[in-house]
């Protein structure tokens, strides 16, 4: 049950930063798509603004966080 309710809300977060964490892995990016099985995260590898897409499995993520940027 859990599991649904954790999708439904990353549905609604498409498009903004976020930060994911496994057992193995830390990864940062951009929300790009989310089913029930698998997250797409665009990470930006910093050249030429080329981007890395990841796959990373629901039920292997340990946390989620959703940074806010600092007002400048």
């Amino acid at each position: 049950m859990f599991e649904e309710t954790f999708v439904a809300e990353l549905l609604t977060r498409v498009g903004s930063r976020i930060e994911v964490a496994t057992d193995e892995q830390f990864i940062e990016g951009v929300l790009s798509n989310v089913t029930e099985d698998f997250l797409v995260i665009n990470v930006v590898n910093g050249y030429y603004g080329l981007n890395d897409r990841i796959y990373v499995a629901v039920d292997f993520i340990n946390f989620v966080r959703f940074p806010v940027s600092a007002a400048v």
